[in-house]
């Protein structure tokens, strides 16, 4: 008698692992803390993070409210499809407003005009107002130096702080939440996708971006060495010469350090495409506020930021 060994399971792809390792991490989250949050601001990581949360928990509703800090500076496109998406799955949104902390003097107006280094004690003094013990974000470990020091479960002092020297091992996909009295954890599900995982992603799940994603024409200008655009933060400068260009933005965030790439990808196969040959992160190549020094980020996560 001839023994066959049994058929070898087809292993999963790495979208499928990168999933289930996302959605198991938001299941990890609702068992270990009391009061999560997730933040959302409509652009594509945040909306990725949100469809994996209603996945996770299908056919329940996510247990979580969405959290924005919102600098009054971001994209209109984007800002309607954050409320648009808030209300289709009817998920609670909570926006904290940068003018309002402007308003009140907790907070004074920069003289470069962007807000994006602004958001970070709106942020602080809504997850200690509402007693949030762990906030989902959507960062990943391929988008910047000091994002990639840091663990799936980031735990945060009392006053919001990062400290890079407290993470703590994360071996054989256990997280551990502990925490004490006035410190939160901040969670990544996305640490281990790239931005081409985060794109193939929304190919294959056909998921619903902000138009602002995909080539459209625009007027801007340009500025150390980034196309921007004219909004409530500003425009151009005397010497900067405005030009109508075929444009799209590979990030989102506050308008007047966010920039634009010349692209003609007008499909979520074209991003792909153009994203597979870029040797440039997004933040690198259009995020002015990570080009302030060497350790911009890190400085401003150890601060509380994002």
């Amino acid at each position: 008698m001839t023994i066959t060994a049994p058929p070898r399971r087809k292993q999963a792809d790495t979208l499928t692992a990168l999933e289930s390792e996302a959605i198991h991490i938001f299941r990890e989250v609702a068992g270990e803390f009391d009061r999560p949050a997730i933040l959302f601001s409509g652009g594509k990581d945040s909306t990725l993070l949100l469809h994996l949360a209603i996945k996770a928990f299908w056919p329940a509703p996510v247990p979580f409210p969405l959290l924005h800090v919102d600098t009054g500076h971001n994209f209109d496109e984007v800002i309607t499809f954050r409320d648009q998406t808030a209300h289709t799955h009817g998920l609670r949104l909570i926006v904290a407003h940068v003018q309002d902390w402007i308003d009140d003097g907790r907070l004074t107006e920069r003289p470069d005009g962007t807000r994006n280094p602004l958001q970070t004690q709106p942020l602080l003094d809504t997850i200690t107002g509402h007693r949030f013990d762990a906030v989902f974000g959507g960062g990943r470990r391929d988008e910047e130096r000091a994002r990639a020091k840091e663990r799936i479960f980031s735990l945060r002092n009392p006053f919001g702080q990062w400290d890079p020297r407290r993470q703590r091992p994360e071996l054989w996909n256990l997280y551990n939440g502990r925490h004490r009295p006035g410190e939160h954890v901040r969670v990544f599900p996305l640490s281990n996708w790239t931005e081409l995982d985060i794109w193939r992603y929304i190919q294959r799940h056909d998921i619903p971006l902000p138009s602002i994603y995909f080539a459209h024409q625009r007027d801007v200008y340009r500025r150390d060495g980034m196309w921007l655009t004219s909004g409530p933060w500003g425009g151009p400068r005397d010497t900067e010469e405005v030009q109508h260009l075929t444009v799209r933005y590979r990030t989102v965030g506050d308008g007047s350090c966010t920039g634009a790439v010349e692209s003609t990808a007008a499909t979520v196969h074209d991003v792909i495409t153009e994203v597979a040959a870029s040797r440039l992160t997004e933040r690198g190549a259009t995020r002015a506020d990570d080009r302030l020094s060497e350790a911009a980020m890190e400085d401003r996560k150890r601060e509380g930021y994002f």
